[in-house]
């Protein structure tokens, strides 16, 4: 009869050292006689959450005994001195590793390889060996090897004593860093965010929250060692945490809704291309441009497929296009995290603070008065460049506007400059007559004009409240629609254009325009 706590023959013992590699049963196919297969054995030892001082005596009297020990990680203030008694760490994995996942394998692999050829082996872990460690678990579901697992002190004891808290009856959920997106959906808290060991990582723990907890939380650091740090902080500061390591973990009493996961995981997707993928590993901010803009062109596309109704397919390529773009947003931002630069909390928080300080009339002011409220739309945009002017130092309104816009594009945002100062199209009394101009000049031969004619028509668009480059786009489709037309009607009579005099290409041309 066998319980929770009975040990498992095939595996071995799991309270109590075992003395020797534990022998298993197996039987010969040929001669059907039982034979003893010896299984090598290893010893899982939790070494505590800080030095020597918190590892079990237990532990330590198994550990003088053992012939072999393999750390996890060196990178622990119990590890030192095992380290100087001949212990070997197991860093490398991380170094070579793609992943962690692939780490913890190989991590595996090396200790069944070293019990298979001494018998048995003790393997050293951080804190609790069934505390926030894959390896362990990776170990316990193998069959080459029988696993006994000696306790230790987990971290968690160390945080519940700082907090004063009873976690069972405050209902604390442990959540790791990395998954907190995903595994802190729709969770209120309270919760414990373990293993911040990156500004990365706190930046995607930070993004991840729609709306910041009402109340501080307690940042947790190297619990148990000389250097301790427990205090409270805003949740503005995550990011911006002095120092954070794998003994970093923060407290957060309550949230007030549920994480954005789908950003987050988003992020996590492009952060993995970053590491795995050769292209996206070759890829630099100047050789992405040109993807920028084709993403950029097709969701103006999109839009434009969309209009005014309410097509689901229509609508559905839009949120494609958009979420392409998004991509395109995200991985520069993870180019320039990878650079020590900013990161995507930086580009969030940047864009939210100045939608904020430029809309005093809806947010209010940052200091003094509130200013009167602007009654039209070109009130706000003249403030809004008064504003950009101030904040940016720039000595004229014209600053700042990229040249590489497209021509009509960029005629626009002249217009718009000089229009949200009284300088627009109809106040100089000018555009008029220069427009006129540059169409007589140009039909009469005056090449040159052209470029007047079509600043002029730009400017005149975007005073009347239209986008020149989207409107020459539709006139442009409209255009290539009805020349397809002409050259499906032709098609269909049998014909080709080249076989047409240009009397019959006028006529099919005039045709296609009337339908």
């Amino acid at each position: 009869m066998s319980g929770p706590g009975a040990p498992d023959p095939r595996r071995g013992a799991r309270s109590g050292p075992p003395s020797g590699p534990v022998p298993v049963v197996s039987l010969d196919d040929s001669s059907m006689m039982a034979s003893p297969r010896v299984v090598p054995t290893v010893v899982v030892v939790g070494l505590g959450p800080a030095g020597p001082e918190l590892t079990t005596l237990e532990a330590r009297e198994i550990l003088t005994d053992m012939g072999v020990v393999l750390l996890r990680t060196s990178r622990h203030p119990s590890a030192a001195p095992l380290l100087d008694e001949g212990a070997r760490s197991l860093d490398a994995h991380y170094e070579r590793a793609a992943s962690f996942e692939e780490a913890y394998d190989g991590m595996v692999e090396e200790v069944v390889e070293a019990a298979t050829e001494h018998g048995r082996v003790a393997y050293c872990v951080p804190g609790s060996p069934f505390v926030l460690e894959r390896s362990v678990a990776k170990l316990i579901a193998d069959e080459r090897v029988a696993v006994r697992v000696v306790p230790g002190m987990s971290f968690l004891d160390l945080a519940w004593s700082r907090l004063l808290i009873d976690p069972v009856a405050e209902r604390v959920r442990l959540v790791d860093a990395e998954r907190f997106a995903v595994d802190a959906a729709g969770d209120a808290g309270p919760m414990l965010v373990t293993q911040l060991w990156s500004r990365s990582i706190c930046s995607d723990v930070k993004l991840a929250v729609e709306t910041p907890p009402s109340r501080p939380i307690v940042l947790l650091h190297h619990l148990g060692l000389a250097d301790e740090v427990v205090r409270e902080m805003s949740w503005d500061d995550l990011d911006r945490i002095p120092e954070v390591d794998h003994l970093t973990a923060v407290y957060l009493r309550e949230l007030a809704e549920p994480v954005g996961a789908e950003l987050v995981r988003l992020a996590e997707v492009v952060r993995t291309l970053r590491s795995r993928c050769p292209w996206d590993r070759e890829q630099t901010h100047d050789s992405l441009v040109r993807h920028l803009v084709e993403e950029t062109y097709e969701v103006v596309e999109a839009i434009e497929d969309l209009g005014t109704g309410a097509d689901a397919n229509a609508a559905a390529h839009l949120e494609e296009e958009l979420g392409d773009l998004l991509c395109q947003v995200m991985f520069h931002a993870t180019l320039a995290s990878e650079e020590g630069l900013f990161n995507l909390a930086d580009v969030a928080r940047e864009v939210h603070d100045k939608l904020v300080r430029r809309h005093p009339h809806v947010f209010g002011p940052a200091g003094g008065d509130a200013p009167e409220a602007p009654t039209t739309a070109e009130e706000v945009l003249g403030r809004w460049e008064q504003s950009k002017l101030e904040e940016k130092g720039r000595a004229s309104l014209m600053d700042g506007i990229p040249a590489a816009l497209p021509a009509l594009g960029l005629a626009a945002k002249l217009e718009a400059k000089a229009r949200s100062v009284g300088l627009g199209w109809e106040a100089t009394g000018e555009g008029a007559d220069a427009l006129r101009h540059a169409l007589d000049a140009l039909l009469a031969g005056d090449a040159g004009a052209a470029g007047g004619l079509l600043l002029g028509v730009a400017r005149l668009s975007a005073a009347r409240g239209s986008d020149p480059e989207e409107a020459l786009r539709r006139a442009s489709r409209a255009l290539r629609e009805r020349f397809e037309r002409m050259e499906r009607d032709v098609a269909a009579a049998g014909g080709t254009l080249a076989g047409l005099d240009e009397a019959g290409r006028v006529a099919r041309w005039r045709a296609a325009r009337e339908r």
